[in-house]
C-alpha cells in the first residue's frame, strides 16, 4: 500500500502529517511556511509513494466555507494538475485546531509548547487525517454488512 498525506493548510504554514505504508497510524510529519510548501511536496512524492492526499477544508460552525478557500482551491488544483494519479479528498476541519490545544494540554506540554502555532498545526494535520482513516474504515465496514445482507 502507499502513503496518504495530510494538509492542515495555512497562508502562513501548513501541518502536515502521514500513514504508516499500512494506512493504519497517522503520524505528524512537519510543518513548512507558505513558500517551502510546494518545494516539500514535489520531493516528498518524489521518494515516497503516495495514493492519497487530503486537505483539511476550514467550515464555520452553519457548514459554510472559511478561512483561505481561493488558496485552498489552488493548492487543490497543483495536485489535480501535476500529479492526476493521486487522489484528492477534501475533509471538514472544524474544531481540529481546539482538539490539537486539547491534546496538548492533555499530553502534558508546557504553556509556551500549547502556544507554539507549529505544534498546534501539525497535530491538526495529525487529526485531519486520522478523521479520515477512520471515516474510510467506516464506509468498509458499512459496505462488508451491506454485502453480507
Amino acid at each position: 500500500m502507499a502513503r496518504i498525506i495530510a494538509f492542515d493548510f495555512g497562508t502562513k504554514r501548513t501541518g502536515i502529517a502521514v500513514t504508516d505504508n499500512l494506512q493504519m497510524i497517522a503520524t505528524a510529519l512537519k510543518v513548512v511556511s507558505d513558500v517551502e510548501l510546494i518545494p516539500f511536496v514535489k520531493h516528498y512524492l518524489s521518494t515516497e509513494n503516495v495514493e492519497a492526499v487530503v486537505i483539511g477544508e476550514p467550515k464555520h460552525l452553519d457548514g459554510n466555507l472559511s478561512g483561505p478557500i481561493e488558496a485552498i482551491n489552488n493548492f487543490v488544483r497543483f495536485f489535480q494538475n501535476n500529479y492526476p494519479q493521486i487522489r484528492v479528498e477534501r475533509i471538514d476541519e472544524r474544531f481540529t485546531s481546539s482538539m490539537a490545544v486539547q491534546t496538548l494540554f492533555a499530553t502534558g506540554a508546557s504553556k509556551k509548547q500549547r502556544a507554539t502555532k507549529e505544534n498546534t498545526d501539525q497535530i491538526a494535520a495529525t487529526i485531519i487525517l486520522q478523521s479520515y482513516l477512520e471515516q474510510q474504515q467506516f464506509k468498509k465496514a458499512r459496505q462488508g454488512s451491506n454485502d453480507s445482507l
